[in-house]
């Protein structure tokens, strides 16, 4: 098959989510099942400085509502995969210091800078003469495809039977803009009803992924029920129900070319579930890195956005009581700035128990998967995860709220699970400080049977969560989107 993979970052070009890694290690493994792939992404500030760039390739003109939109055409490669990816070039659309947003802000045009890149996008197969059989559409960023496709191609050959497969990998971000905001999109009226893009009053681009694509996919199995409910649906569970006979939920992969302790450039000392000296050297480095004293107590690491949605204030509410357990704390990310003070501030009281880094780094986050003992994911929902499966294979044993696909990937350490030899982590119901606090405290306590800890610690490095199998289930499913797209196509 021939596949277009359409997404607004990609891992090492640009990053600030699970995105990113998924369209980075995905479309590498399909291309290894035969498939000729192509990823195309915005070519950001950012990523003129990363190694894969840069071959020109030509040049694109959209126009929408009469705005003439000029993209420059790059080719390069994804590192160590081979897979061709097409950069679209806009300096005033994407020539800035963040993707979406500056200093906790959204960008005021983002609608008009994913709408143009959006659109962009269906004029690429035409500059290489090379015609996708599906196009994989990724968030609110690139939801509009499968929408321009209906209704600027409708009998286009380039585009007849070509299937479209639209991922939500997280229903809390839609794309949501003032309805004054709907002529820029250069759709037409008809398409901005309650039934189409219309959301309370709002434009809403996520939901023209939900509409118009052939099939739609979440990542995991347990989130694509979860948001089929008022719980969790966003306004959106009607939709979700009337379509859930194309929806399916795919677990995320680990690429383990770049998530493995055994051949781990970050690492002081790579090492695997035979041989696990090198993670108490990590463990280590990390205290030392982090500023904390150098002991033999339970390191626990975060690497989250800090926002409510991953439970960030849960962990605060219990703060004091987690810092009064013989543990230590490792925080990465950046997020809500009322979160940021409120860390930065319980670090200046527990300097020897909290270390707190307000920031993305790519070569931190890999010594605290390494370094720490326990990994805390408290989320309220988590449509996937992948830290957590970035933990299980770094020996480091997850602690998560039983929601989406912390669910479908964590077995909780029972004693009928641990006599089973299943149990690979920690799971807690509701979204509870207190309930965190008491599975914290249940690890820890487990954390001092060194003979049990080592299996929970084997059963996570042993368990495989490569892409080679969520890969097949794409493939799967791109071949019905083709026979879907193909039976819309014939004549009635």
């Amino acid at each position: 098959m021939r596949i277009l993979y359409a997404a607004s970052e990609v891992t090492p070009f640009a990053k600030t989510g699970g995105l990113a890694d998924v369209a980075g290690a995905l479309p590498a493994a399909l291309a290894g099942l035969g498939h000729d792939v192509k990823v195309v992404m915005p070519e950001y500030n950012g990523a003129k400085d990363k190694p894969g760039r840069y071959t020109p390739r030509g040049n694109i003109n959209v126009s929408l509502a009469g705005v003439v939109y000029p993209f420059d055409v790059h080719a390069g490669r994804l590192p160590e995969t081979g897979v061709k990816i097409l950069f679209l070039s806009n300096s005033r659309l994407f020539d800035r210091p963040g993707l979406y947003q500056e200093k906790g802000k959204d960008y005021p045009d983002n609608l008009e800078r994913f709408a143009a890149f959006s659109r962009a996008i269906l004029e690429v197969p035409g500059l290489l003469d090379w015609h996708p059989d599906v196009i994989h559409c990724n968030d609110w960023q690139t939801a509009l495809i499968p929408a321009y496709i209906k209704a600027h191609f409708p009998e286009d050959p380039r585009f007849t039977g070509t299937g479209t497969l639209f991922t939500v990998h997280n229903l809390g971000y839609q794309g949501l803009f003032p309805a004054s905001e709907y002529p820029k999109l250069a759709l037409p009226l008809e398409f901005f009803t309650p039934d189409t893009l219309e959301f309370y009053g709002k434009v809403n681009l996520l939901k023209a992924g939900l509409v118009f694509a052939d099939i739609l996919t979440t990542v995991s199995p347990t989130y694509s029920h979860e948001i089929q409910t008022p719980q969790f649906g966003c306004g959106l569970e009607g939709i979700l129900h009337e379509r859930s006979n194309d929806l399916f939920g795919i677990i995320n992969g680990v690429d383990y070319q770049r998530w493995d302790p055994a051949h781990d450039p970050h690492l002081g000392q790579p090492y695997d579930s035979r041989q696990l000296q090198g993670k108490r050297l990590c463990r280590g480095l990390l205290q030392k890195a982090s500023n904390l004293p150098v002991e033999e107590v339970p390191l626990i690491g975060m690497i989250t956005r800090l926002t409510p949605q991953k439970g960030v204030d849960l962990v605060i509410e219990v703060l004091y009581e987690l810092m009064m357990l013989d543990l230590q704390i490792v925080i990465l990310g950046e997020g809500d700035p009322d979160i940021h003070v409120k860390l930065n501030e319980a670090m200046g009281r527990y300097p020897k128990k909290l270390s707190v880094h307000i920031n993305f780094d790519e070569s931190l986050a890999h010594l605290i998967e390494a370094g720490s003992d326990m990994f805390l994911m408290p989320s309220r929902y988590e449509p996937c995860g992948l830290n957590q499966l970035y933990s299980l294979r770094y020996g480091t044993v997850p602690i998560v709220r039983k929601t989406g696909g912390l669910a479908d990937t964590i077995i909780d350490a029972t004693p009928s699970n641990i006599a089973s030899g299943k149990a690979n982590g920690f799971l807690f119901e509701h979204a509870s400080s207190h309930e965190l606090l008491t599975t914290v405290r249940l690890a820890v306590k487990l954390f001092h049977e060194k003979d049990l800890w080592l299996q929970l610690i084997r059963n996570g490095m042993t368990a495989d969560f490569s892409w080679d199998r969520s890969a097949r289930e794409y493939e799967r499913l791109y071949r019905l989107a083709i026979e879907k797209a193909a039976e819309k196509s014939k004549p009635e």
